[in-house]
């Protein structure tokens, strides 16, 4: 048995419970203090509340720490890099998309991902641009992506779209919608509102576009580009020219597809990657600065003259607008109509309800048995809020449906 003198020297050196305990984890001990068996020195047991403040105090803490990693995690995807030439060197700060989840720490390695992905056998994809103003719900990208599962043997090429997201709620939507997208980022430049004809954030736009698209085929892709404003209700594919480099749509289309006087669209062409068009794409962006304030549409109209686009070898071909037409001039047959353009159209509202009234007269025509299709009893009943004063409607009116009514059906 232990002596007296050893007893005492024992109860000297117990410390009294301390009242020192935090108010987030009332189990804490002060630091300075030994930690001691609760059991062993007569204390009760934790009433039940205390242990449910003690897992609400660890929950707490858990949820705030998952919040802030996400947080980080999340701020890295969409760093505003500043546009450059889109050299192999510099693609780190022109596509900051590589930063989202890529499991390769090469940019270049990371677009061709994406392009791989959605690549046809001949390295063939579809691609189009999105900003927030097209792409919010019930919006122009979903009246595009729609036009594909109603087209005729088109809802197939939607596994070859690459949709290039000019701003993060683009992206976004993109990825809620699409199982292929890609950001493209310029730093200072908002494009997540509407761009509106010949603006400088609409030049902006418009040849970030050509630059980017010089990239893709300096990848050895070939593209179709396309609006986000086209329908697509056929396959594009068998009409274009096998022998051509570049092949455009046109807003008005002269009947000669080598004739240099028809007058293009920029927002739907095909493209082979080669040497030439490589040329070609280098020659069209520098161009902006000779031609500054011009949109690049118009600045092509000039350069399609210039003899470096013979001293390149380019073939140039101009589309047919029987096949793919717009509001400018419409496709006349819709037994050969491929895609349809809300061109030559002002204003978010007027390109909506155009849009819609032009997948309804697809319904309708594809509703018809085939010897009533042949005989072509349904045109377009587009441009309406669309309509310009240069504009001709072309063929006579179906009966009015309801826009709002058609679209709940």
């Amino acid at each position: 048995m232990a002596s007296p003198r050893l007893l005492a020297r024992f109860h000297r050196r117990r410390y009294p419970p301390s009242t020192a305990v935090s108010a987030c984890c009332p189990f804490a001990p002060p630091r300075s203090l030994p930690l001691r068996d609760c059991s062993s020195a007569g204390m009760s047991p934790p009433k039940p509340s205390t242990l449910i403040r003690r897992a609400a105090c660890l929950f707490t803490l858990l949820t705030l720490s998952l919040l802030m990693l996400y947080t980080a995690t999340d701020s890295i995807r969409f760093l505003h890099l500043p546009s450059a030439s889109l050299s192999s060197s510099t693609l780190v700060r022109i596509f900051p998309s590589y930063l989202n989840n890529s499991p390769s720490p090469n940019p270049m390695q990371h677009l061709k991902e994406v392009l791989g992905n959605a690549s046809m056998g001949n390295n063939t994809v579809i691609l189009t641009t999105l900003n927030d103003a097209w792409a919010s719900t019930n919006s122009v990208v979903d009246l595009f992506l729609k036009s594909f599962m109603l087209g005729d043997g088109t809802h197939w090429l939607l596994d070859h779209l690459v949709i290039i997201a000019l701003d993060e709620k683009a992206y976004n939507r993109c990825q809620a919608v699409h199982k292929h997208c890609f950001s493209l980022v310029t730093e200072d430049v908002d494009f997540q509102e509407e761009a509106y004809f010949m603006t400088p954030n609409y030049l902006k736009m418009m040849w970030r576009r050509i630059d980017f698209l010089r990239s893709v085929l300096e990848l050895g892709y070939d593209f179709v580009f396309t609006d986000t404003d086209i329908m697509w209700f056929r396959d594009p594919f068998p009409q274009f020219f096998p022998d051509a480099d570049f092949q455009i749509a046109c807003d008005h289309f002269f009947g000669d597809p080598d004739d240099l006087n028809n007058m293009p669209n920029g927002g739907f062409n095909y493209v082979k990657s080669n040497n030439r068009s490589i040329a070609f794409y280098k020659f069209w962006y520098a161009s902006h600065e000779t031609y500054p304030g011009y949109h690049d549409q118009d600045v092509f109209n000039k350069i399609k003259f210039d003899p470096l686009i013979s001293d390149i070898g380019l073939k140039i071909r101009f589309l047919d607008t029987a096949y793919f037409g717009g509001l400018c001039e419409p496709s006349k047959d819709l037994n050969l109509v491929c895609t349809m353009h809300a061109n030559c159209c002002y204003g978010m509202d007027s390109k909506l309800h155009d849009l819609k009234i032009m997948l309804q007269d697809w319904r309708a025509f594809t509703s018809l048995p085939p010897d009533l299709k042949n005989e072509s009893v349904i045109s377009w009943r587009v441009p309406q809020n669309c309509s310009l004063h240069s504009l001709h409607h072309f063929g006579s009116p179906s009966p009015e449906i309801n826009v709002e009514q058609e679209e709940e059906n």
